[in-house]
């Protein structure tokens, strides 16, 4: 969401700020299976205030300072395990199922540090089963960020929140649609450039518009992370679970090339590619064996051509008018 010079911008503003609120520690949503799952988190000097404006929370956000060395205690399921944060106060911890496989759906895990409110976050333990797991953008994929346009990204970036910044609309059916293809769910893993540091922003948005619980996995601020931090993400999900995948993403950036690397390295593995036509889409070959859609119904439709979505749920979120049609949606031959 941050380019390297926004972030410089933002920490110059930090100097009207006064106060900071304390230490805390958070969790981030994770994504695992009935046998194993994986939980990070960061421990961190202090939490944005509570009562502050969308510039003020933002610029504490990123502003933040991760704190190594903290002694971390980490449930899920019955299970504990300590764990001391790292560099910028990172921390994981992995979970093995022993006799009894974890139980498959949305579950609380937590993590605690001393001195702090204990932090929260939801894992989605997917089913042997699931048809696919999803692995979606953020920025210009599910919410509206104008990441091609320096002005207007920085003002999402900094002055609005999870309650003022713009859903994609149809975004959230879609991905409901998605969900509901079989009782056996697929998963959603949200794989972005936003900073870690927007977690609980990011969190918070999914809940506002309805979206099912999806692990976060975000960019860590820095120079060396503004290009290919995507690809070592995805990879080690697709390592940890053994489904297929649908990826969906943007064309305002690099998602279409990192996609298309993927699905050559990864034969057989990727099911699907939507791309959300964001802009700079006039070179089709960008766009080879990709759905390039205009709308979500657009993508919708596709999915239920391909068995990815439910077909009730497309015709009730997205109902036909009189002669249209919507809905043809072809991958584009890039010659």
């Amino acid at each position: 969401m941050l380019t390297g010079s926004m972030r410089t911008l933002a920490l110059v503003c930090l100097t009207s700020l006064s106060s900071w609120a304390g230490a805390r520690v958070e969790l981030f949503p994770s994504v695992g299976t009935t046998k194993e799952i994986a939980l990070t988190g960061q421990a961190v000097e202090r939490a944005p205030s509570a009562d502050a404006g969308a510039l003020a929370r933002n610029l504490e956000r990123l502003s933040s300072s991760g704190k190594k060395g903290a002694v971390v205690e980490v449930r899920f399921s019955g299970l504990s395990k300590l764990v001391t944060s790292g560099k910028h106060g990172h921390f994981t911890v992995t979970f093995t199922a022993g006799d009894e496989a974890f139980t498959v759906g949305a579950h609380p895990a937590e993590a605690r540090v001393e001195g702090a409110e204990p932090a929260v976050a939801v894992v989605d333990v997917i089913a042997d089963d699931a048809p696919f797991f999803v692995v979606s953008d953020f920025d210009d994929t599910i919410a509206v960020t104008h990441v091609i346009d320096p002005r207007k990204l920085l003002e999402t970036a900094l002055l609005r929140d999870e309650a003022t910044q713009p859903v994609v609309k149809g975004m959230p059916a879609f991905y409901r649609c998605l969900r509901e293809v079989s009782s056996a769910h697929p998963a959603f893993a949200l794989v972005s450039g936003s900073p870690v540091q927007y977690v609980g922003r990011i969190v918070s948005f999914l809940e506002r518009h309805g979206l099912a619980p999806m692990g976060l996995y975000l960019r860590e601020l820095g120079p060396g992370t503004l290009s290919n931090y995507k690809q070592p993400l995805i990879r080690a999900l697709l390592h940890a679970l053994p489904h297929q995948v649908v990826l969906i993403g943007d064309s305002g950036e690099k998602d279409p090339e990192v996609y298309a690397q993927l699905r050559d390295e990864l034969k057989g593995r990727v099911r699907r590619i939507y791309i959300r036509n964001a802009g700079k889409s006039s070179d089709a070959r960008r766009f080879r064996d990709m759905v390039l859609f205009d709308t979500p119904e657009e993508a919708a439709r596709d999915a239920v051509e391909q068995g990815l979505a439910s077909p009730t749920c497309v015709e009730e979120s997205f109902p036909r008018q009189a002669g249209d049609d919507a809905g043809q949606v072809f991958p584009v031959d890039g010659g």
